[in-house]
């Protein structure tokens, strides 16, 4: 009961999120305008965004097929399944709660521990933030953008360094002080003491350098996939973005989805390419049609890769 009251209030919170970023978003935006733009989209310029963000889906699933071999190695296919159902239900699902959709499912087909692989899920996270934290900051030194913009990425780095530090203390836990008597503390619970150790046998695989620094290559392959999205979608749009600018859009969007929101990050996206564009000099008009669209080309991959895998895979029980 407390477990389903606390997913409830972060999904209302969520959702009041997603409500007061799509009031800020509409906010003075000549909304014709946008509609107009979105209207002359070029579609060869849309197909090889579309391209991309296929590319930067298979650089994950490597990722996470990366990570998840120390525990119980998962052939890529089947793993691209289990992560776009994971996708599909962050669309569907407010606060980020397909993250935990794809571990159960992971672990409950491959009949393998789900903490352990929402261990490896959290790793990634980690990896992943601290991979578009660099881009974005790199982004932000090359384009010299001040404001609010250059705050949020510095909030970014802040939030990197406390991961990788949380990271480490877990993985240390059992050398810490009083470890002994916090574990015989969490013995009187005994399963939520298995669920602890068992996650902490996925998160194990950040302290394996080889594979933390594989998972950060494909990290870096498949954001630089993303960025190459965004520039189609601006060429697409008939705006000419730097490279430099579109590796600020893509991490400025992609970490803003990491604050709680309503289904697929509605709002959250959105204000965030929105202000990152104008901070370009980008009308607020075509900075919102970018923002849309980008938004809109994802939520499509994702979706229709994840409703694909659902029904390959089905949903019962059991190895494929």
């Amino acid at each position: 009961m407390r477990g389903l009251t606390g997913t409830l209030v972060r999904s209302g919170l969520g959702i009041l999120i997603s409500a007061a970023c799509i009031f800020l978003v509409l906010r003075g935006v000549d909304l014709d305008q946008t509609a107009q733009l979105l209207g002359d989209i070029q579609p060869d310029w849309l197909a090889l965004a579309a391209v991309a963000g296929i590319g930067d889906l298979f650089f994950r699933a490597l990722r996470w097929q990366c990570l998840i071999a120390p525990i119980h190695p998962v052939p890529l296919k089947r793993l691209s399944g289990y992560m776009l159902v994971g996708y599909l239900a962050n669309n569907v699902l407010p606060a980020r709660l397909g993250e935990l959709v794809r571990s159960h499912y992971l672990g409950d087909r491959e009949g393998i521990s789900r903490s352990a692989t929402l261990g490896t899920v959290v790793v990634e996270r980690v990896v992943d933030t601290v991979v578009l934290v660099g881009i974005g900051a790199a982004a932000i030194l090359i384009l010299h953008i001040r404001g609010v913009v250059a705050s949020a990425i510095l909030v970014g780095i802040a939030l990197a360094g406390l991961l990788v530090v949380a990271l480490a203390v877990a993985l240390a836990a059992h050398k810490l002080p009083g470890a002994a008597r916090a574990a015989e503390f969490l013995g009187r619970w005994p399963r939520a003491f298995a669920i602890a150790t068992r996650l902490r046998d996925g998160l194990r695989v950040a302290a394996m350098p080889r594979t933390v620094f594989v998972a950060g290559v494909l990290s870096v392959a498949a954001w630089g996939c993303t960025v190459l999205a965004v520039l189609a979608v601006g060429q697409a749009l008939g705006v000419q973005l730097t490279v430099g600018e579109g590796a600020l859009l893509a991490a400025g969007t992609n970490l803003a989805t990491a604050i709680p929101s309503g289904p697929g990050y509605l709002g959250t996206f959105e204000y965030a390419g929105k202000t990152i564009a104008v901070a370009f000099g980008l009308p607020a008009a075509r900075g919102l049609a970018l923002a849309l669209l980008m938004h809109v080309l994802t939520l499509a991959i994702t979706s229709i890769g994840g409703l694909a895998a659902l029904i390959r895979l089905g949903w019962r029980r059991g190895p494929a």
